[in-house]
């Protein structure tokens, strides 16, 4: 079996004691975002899976929405990603 060469860690252990691997990480091609990919993309740079400048470039994401993505999930948990309660969660 062969592995591709990778920097980093191939998986992570998650808080739960889940275990997260690149593989659970959306496609770099993905266009629409829905909040389970976004959570993963957070979970993986906040557990180190992937750094933040590898994911706003794989993902062609920029620093501010990604860093919306974790304030989000930070202060309100996976619900504040989904698009239909931004404003239930949007501080003014």
């Amino acid at each position: 079996m062969y592995l591709k060469k990778v920097d980093g860690p191939r998986s992570v252990t998650l808080a739960d004691g889940s275990v997260m691997s690149r593989a659970d990480l959306p496609p770099p091609e993905t266009r629409r975002w829905v909040a389970s990919r976004k959570a993963a993309v957070v979970r993986g740079v906040v557990y180190g899976l992937i750094t933040q400048s590898e994911a706003l470039e794989r993902y062609g994401i920029s620093d501010g929405e990604f860093m919306e993505w974790l304030r989000a999930v930070t202060e309100h948990g996976e619900a504040a990603l989904k698009a239909t309660a931004l404003q239930k969660y949007r501080q003014l």
